[in-house]
């Protein structure tokens, strides 16, 4: 039966080793993965404020100071994206300085599913 094990290197990073069980030789192999090497994979998490379609020669006629003019209203909630998925919305705060965003739905994963 195969394991992974998780070694941490100096500079912080997680590599996945696999190893052989030498107690159970002979058995079928079954994968099993060790929940912290999961829990260590990074993911890009995207804030969507909202969407605008331009045609190329609207796109080159922008400058600084230009107003793109967005697919949502002011007060709408915000979308969480993961992986190009919606799994939350959520409205904008500020933390000691910084933007943060207050979850106010969470997509079921059912949900999420069915939009994949």
């Amino acid at each position: 039966m195969s394991e992974f094990e998780t070694d941490e290197n100096t500079e912080g990073t997680v590599e996945a080793e696999a190893t052989e069980d030498k107690s159970q030789e002979g058995s079928e192999a079954k994968p099993s993965m060790n929940r912290e090497v999961i829990q260590n994979i990074p993911i890009t998490l995207a804030i969507e404020v909202g969407r605008a379609s331009l045609k190329i020669r609207d796109l080159m006629r922008l400058t600084q100071g230009s107003v793109v003019e967005l697919d949502r209203l002011a007060g709408e909630p915000l979308d969480i994206v993961v992986n190009d998925t919606v799994v939350a919305q959520g409205e904008v705060v500020l933390v000691n300085d910084r933007y943060g965003v207050r979850l106010t739905k969470v997509v079921s994963a059912a949900d999420r599913i069915k939009n994949l």
